[in-house]
């Protein structure tokens, strides 16, 4: 072997180990993995989006989260700030709404009433194939004068971390086009480069659905785990709205996703009060949490159960380790448990195998803790949120953008939550016990869950797989 040639491996080699380097100890950037202050919420409202079937089979679909978006909007005054991680009509022909269509003509109008207004949107670079393609709806907000804001996801760290170290070294620089693509869309009519796909196997996302506004009097702002994406419109989600200093807190999340992003006039954007004084009369205390604060506040509020205390769990995706175990630490405790989870087999008409939850829920069925499936046909149960009922009176709720999985609670996505503290006998509480109550029991014959056994998965290859990729990354959820 000539010197030039073992010179060239040895540069090859010093790269991948540069880089290998590079993505292990890469960490959150500035601003992100926040913990906001607990703060006394005004107007904290719950919204929710459900399909279900009644006992001759009509289907029905109830929602509320999206028109909540859209009064939002329409009353904002001075700022909107508004970030989504889908936001496309991909894979839409079945679609029940057009919420790609009716969310970008609510920003135009917004910007059109107010032409001094800044109007913001920031989104996952996703939702054009990791610049393989045009979105129309992009195209139609900065001709209107909306300021697009896509995610520079290169300054997370890494997700799939086995795949990020080869494409840091061979493809990160290479760059994308619009032109030239010759293979499938993943998601759509049309083709891409090969770019598309490789930037697509890193599995970095801003995964975050929120909005903040300011309608002239108020700042109001919105957590959410639904996506403006015409395919996920039949789909089961939830949202939190809230008003005063808190919003400011979560403005200030988006602040520092629109900095990295190199959106530099977000640094005029209003700061948030210093003081954090609990009003004693309020109902609500709120805490804004973003990517890994999700899991400390996440995994601290199950491990403070207790017995006589009940935790109801609904999830898309759940995976975790660490969850799963405080999970099963809390039965062993005495805490009651009812768990509901979407059984994974439905992804915009394709069947998927299960994985993760159905492994999950073998973990926490081996252990008699009670799981229900939610009885999907097509859409998907995509809520986020956990209640924890104490025994002295008192809820606490996490709920927003991130699925208890690795990749959602582990500083690697981009997510926010809220965790919010009031009296168990709040009408919002009380509401929202009520939809979980009628969700896990199907009263009067109508379906909404199905029992355990429906989708059990006692596959230890199965099982394996999904150990393997929460461990490594290298999956989807």
């Amino acid at each position: 072997m000539s010197h030039s040639t073992v010179a060239l491996y040895r540069s090859i080699c010093l790269a991948a180990l540069c880089s290998l380097l590079l993505t292990a100890c890469s960490s959150m950037p500035k601003g992100l993995s926040a913990t906001g202050p607990v703060r006394a919420a005004d107007d904290v409202d719950f919204f929710y989006d459900q399909t279900y079937r009644e006992g001759d089979g009509d289907e029905v679909i109830n929602q509320e989260v999206m028109d909540e978006i859209l009064a939002m909007i329409d009353s904002a005054e001075t700022l909107v700030v508004l970030d989504m991680f889908l936001y496309n009509d991909f894979a839409g022909d079945t679609a029940f709404r057009p919420l790609s269509d009716e969310l970008t003509a609510a920003l135009i109008r917004a910007k059109e009433r107010h032409p001094d207004m800044p109007v913001v949107l920031i989104t996952d670079p996703f939702n054009t194939i990791y610049g393989g393609m045009e979105s129309p709806y992009f195209d139609r907000l900065e001709a209107a004068g909306v300021d697009v804001v896509i995610t520079n996801l290169a300054k997370l760290p890494a997700s799939n971390r086995t795949w990020t170290t080869l494409w840091t070294v061979c493809c990160r620089f290479l760059g994308n086009s619009t032109r030239g693509g010759w293979l499938p869309n993943p998601v759509g009519p049309g083709k891409v480069t090969l770019r598309s796909y490789l930037h697509l196997l890193n599995f970095r996302a801003n995964h975050r659905k929120t909005l903040v506004v300011n309608n002239g009097s108020e700042w109001h702002a919105l957590v959410t785990s639904m996506n403006p994406h015409d395919a996920s419109s039949r789909h089961d989600n939830n949202a939190v709205t809230f008003t005063g200093p808190a919003a400011l807190d979560l403005l200030q999340t988006e602040r520092a996703a629109a900095l990295m992003s190199g959106y530099d006039a977000a640094e005029f954007w209003p700061e948030a009060p210093t003081s954090s004084e609990l009003n004693d009369d309020a109902d609500f205390r709120l805490q804004v949490l973003t990517e890994g604060a999700i899991e400390t506040g996440l995994l601290t509020m199950i491990d403070s159960s207790e017995a006589g205390d009940r935790i109801d769990l609904e999830m898309f995706y759940l995976a975790s380790r660490p969850v799963i175990k405080a999970l099963i630490r809390a039965h062993e405790r005495g805490v009651e448990l009812r768990v509901m989870l979407d059984p994974n087999r439905d992804a915009f008409g394709r069947e998927k195998n299960g994985i993760p939850n159905r492994q999950a829920a073998w973990d926490l069925h081996e252990e008699g803790i009670t799981v229900r499936w939610c009885a999907t046909e097509g859409e998907q149960c995509h809520r986020k949120w956990i209640r924890l009922d104490r025994a002295n009176g008192e809820t606490q709720v996490i709920a927003g953008s991130a699925n208890f999985t690795r990749r959602n609670l582990h500083n690697l996505n981009m997510e926010t939550s809220v965790l919010l503290t009031v009296r168990s006998d709040h009408p919002e509480v009380i509401a929202m016990r009520d939809d979980f109550d009628r969700s896990w029991s199907n009263p009067d014959d109508t379906v909404f869950s199905l029992d355990y056994a429906e989708f059990s998965d006692h596959s230890r290859w199965r099982y394996g797989m999904y150990r393997f990729m929460e461990a490594t990354g290298m999956s989807t959820f």
